[in-house]
């Protein structure tokens, strides 16, 4: 079951990573659920895959903006769900800085394929 979580989430990196480096919110919205929550870069909570297009479309346009994923876990915590967690690292461009921020998935089976529902983003930087 391990190995099976690991390639559905690697599966999903692939595509997300891809998308993103095109910055291309109608290949990003696909890949999450109809219900999903959304916590990026900014405060707002984005809802679906109408808010992950916002979400995606109202992001800067990075001439060759790029992610990379490392110290990714995953767990299959029930037949149709599974929670990833990593770093996400990404390079925007020149002149903006790199960004490093810890990411968290939980991807639940809907009609019949594997889909983020919920995504959220934080600080690296210890807070407490």
């Amino acid at each position: 079951m391990l190995d099976e979580a690991d390639d559905i989430v690697s599966a999903i990196i692939a595509k997300w990573s891809a998308g993103f480096s095109k910055l291309d919110a109608a290949a990003l919205a696909p890949l999450y659920s109809r219900s999903a929550f959304f916590f990026g870069s900014n405060p707002n909570l984005y809802r679906g895959r109408d808010g992950v297009t916002a979400y995606f479309s109202g992001l800067p346009r990075w001439r060759s903006p790029s992610v990379s994923f490392s110290e990714v876990a995953s767990a299959q915590v029930a037949p149709d769900v599974i929670n990833m967690a990593a770093i996400a690292s990404f390079d925007l461009d020149e002149e903006a800085a790199p960004l490093s921020v810890r990411i968290t998935w939980v991807i639940v089976r809907e009609d019949g394929d594997w889909k983020i529902a919920s995504h959220h983003v934080s600080s690296r930087a210890a807070l407490i």
